[in-house]
């Protein structure tokens, strides 16, 4: 039954919820670089947050008056983070901070042939986490972004006519990002098993979220 059809406990929880979320990043806040919860992290300023997105890429292949559609490369999105710049912590000083550390210092003369490298700026920001979370507090959805760098820092706008709070605006890409959920997948794979093959665990970096981690290609591979 759909959640709108129940009443009292037979509700349960609330559907996901946009206005739900934490995000935090290790290096903001005191956090350590292996837990995003360890010594803060948790980005209270945040005002809003883009979830990760991907496409996959189409090839085609025509015969005759017939086209073929086969799947190409995956590119995940870069998220957008807009924050409140609450003075303190101060947020024009933090990621101007990251950017410095990721290897940009403007060119002393033409002999400094400095520039950013990906370690460096990875490193810089730390792990990135969005987590939606329940009404009474607890995750619903994770997000790790993986390897997630700076792209583009805006410091936002003044306007004399405008009482608003400054706000700052950062994109960040990655090379993908790993999705753990606790509740169930209502997938079920062409064997006719119910649920995810996968678990609760998606797109994980070690593989442990690989339905068919031997096959060499996939299902009916070996």
């Amino acid at each position: 039954m759909g959640f709108w059809t129940e009443t009292g406990a037979s509700l349960g929880r609330d559907p996901k919820r946009g206005f739900r979320f934490i995000v935090q990043v290790t290096n903001i806040g005191g956090g350590a670089s292996s837990d995003a919860t360890a010594g803060g992290g948790i980005m209270w300023y945040a005002k809003t947050v883009d979830k990760p997105s991907f496409e996959i890429s189409t090839t085609e292949h025509n015969y005759l008056n017939h086209k073929f559609n086969y799947p190409g490369r995956t590119s995940w999105s870069p998220i957008a983070l807009k924050v409140v710049d609450p003075t303190s912590p101060d947020m024009a000083a933090t990621f101007s901070d990251i950017i410095t550390a990721a290897g940009y210092p403007p060119p002393v003369d033409a002999n400094d042939h400095t520039s950013m490298q990906k370690a460096l700026a990875t490193t810089a920001l730390g792990n990135v986490i969005i987590t939606q979370i329940d009404a009474d507090g607890n995750p619903l959805e994770k997000w790790t972004l993986w390897n997630a760098w700076i792209s583009k820092v805006n410091y936002g706008s003044l306007d004399y006519s405008s009482d608003d709070l400054t706000e700052m605006e950062i994109e960040m890409v990655y090379d993908w990002a790993k999705l753990e959920t606790m509740g169930a997948s209502e997938y079920g794979d062409p064997g006719g098993a119910p649920g995810s093959p996968t678990g609760n665990s998606f797109f994980a970096p070690d593989g442990s979220s690989d339905p068919n981690p031997s096959d060499g290609g996939g299902p009916g591979f070996s």
